[in-house]
């Protein structure tokens, strides 16, 4: 009894989707976590031929956050290599190598400098971006749209 419920909700859920999102996935799978089966946002593994080196994977992350991480690194003269995988469009990971150029160096370290510094960056171009609004604001008073 219990089984044939289920299949009828499911049935009744299948009826009202549209077929064009039928295969699709969930569209918050993209940037959610699950918790509650222990996902985590970063995670990092060691090389076990190279000390200064290791393999980063970001999960719910894309080409945006993986590139803008791999630019900031590679201005670091601490670090010899940073490459990424993105391994499926489909897959929302990101997998990135990072390699020091010195021992006494950690890839924990350097990646931690990177997202530090583009923190940063961001607060900057934030901070700009307000002041020039205000400016804008201010000499076009009572202008386009009663901005």
């Amino acid at each position: 009894m219990q089984a044939h419920k289920q299949r009828q909700q499911l049935s009744n859920h299948l009826a009202h989707q549209s077929k064009s999102t039928m295969n699709a996935p969930e569209r918050s799978a993209a940037f959610l976590l699950d918790e509650d089966n222990g996902e985590v946002k970063i995670t990092y593994a060691a090389d076990t031929k190279v000390s200064n080196a290791g393999t980063f994977t970001f999960n719910k992350e894309d080409h945006t956050i993986a590139n803008l991480l791999r630019m900031q690194l590679l201005r670091d003269p601490r670090v010899r290599f940073v490459g990424y995988m993105h391994p499926h469009p489909l897959i929302h990971r990101i997998d990135m190598r990072i390699q020091t150029s010195s021992s006494t160096v950690a890839p924990v370290e350097v990646l931690s400098a990177a997202l530090e510094d583009l923190a940063n960056e961001t607060d900057h171009l934030t901070t700009q971006v307000s002041e020039a609004i205000s400016n804008w604001k201010k000499d076009n008073e009572g202008g386009v749209m009663g901005m």
